[in-house]
């Protein structure tokens, strides 16, 4: 997946959380994430969010399509739980040991329109697949997971190993070393958060940048990789946010 972190590696400034950050952030770390609205109060009220605040986004999030509503309990869409889900594989990826294959995908539909293009394009970066020139995606195999079914209507997948040197090949595809210069002052800054709402807006944003590490078999990382002194951060904020709102399943 391309990464899109700045040049420098320098992480960007983390943004104010509005009413809909909240509820979203507390629900993707809810499980199972619902919650009815006598307890959204409670959760939301230390990150600055009070009731008809609170009351209003979530109107403004069942009409969107982000929540859905039950009597007074709120959940996650299904739009949402796939995003869940994302984020949970990408707080504890499964990998097997890496035998040197790589998987491919090669595009060979035609004629699909730019919104089509883009959102398999996402989709293929989300399955941390990376575009070597345009129509080729590939990554190495340590991934424990199958490829979405529909995608094999619009490619053809292969496992195989490339001439050029695996570390070389990495090297094109992924900028590791800025990925890993954001990974360190997101750890930094999250440290450093000391309120309630600086610190749900510091590890929203690593879940943010989580989401786009590649899970690279470890001979191919750099030395001192960040990608588990990040996941563990963000773990140990789960448990601490469980602790201290009694966030339901966090972690």
């Amino acid at each position: 997946m391309p990464l899109k972190d700045p040049p420098d590696g320098t992480a960007p400034a983390p943004r104010p959380l509005s009413a809909r950050s909240v509820v979203l952030s507390v629900l993707l770390g809810a499980h199972p994430p619902e919650l009815p609205v006598k307890d959204l109060l409670r959760l939301v009220e230390p990150f600055g969010v009070g009731g008809s605040t609170l009351r209003a986004a979530l109107s403004r999030m069942v009409a969107a399509g982000d929540l859905r509503r039950t009597d007074a309990v709120y959940g996650l869409s299904d739009r949402l739980l796939a995003r869940q889900r994302r984020q949970d594989e990408a707080l504890h990826p499964l990998t097997r040991t890496w035998d040197g294959d790589w998987e491919m995908l090669v595009i060979t539909a035609t004629g699909r329109d730019p919104a089509a293009r883009a959102d398999l394009r996402s989709r293929l970066g989300e399955l941390r697949l990376a575009e070597l020139r345009e129509g080729v995606w590939l990554r190495p195999a340590n991934l424990e997971r199958s490829l979405p079914t529909e995608l094999h209507r619009v490619a053809l997948t292969y496992r195989g190993r490339p001439d050029e040197p695996a570390a070389r090949l990495v090297d094109r595809l992924w900028p590791l070393p800025a990925w890993a210069r954001t990974a360190d002052t997101l750890l930094t800054r999250a440290a450093e958060a000391g309120t309630p709402a600086t610190r749900l807006g510091a590890y929203a944003a690593v879940v943010r940048h989580l989401l786009t590490d590649p899970v690279l078999p470890p001979g191919l990382l750099p030395p001192d990789w960040p990608g588990e002194r990040l996941r563990g951060a963000y773990a140990e904020y789960q448990r601490e946010l469980a602790g201290s709102v009694g966030l339901p399943g966090a972690g």
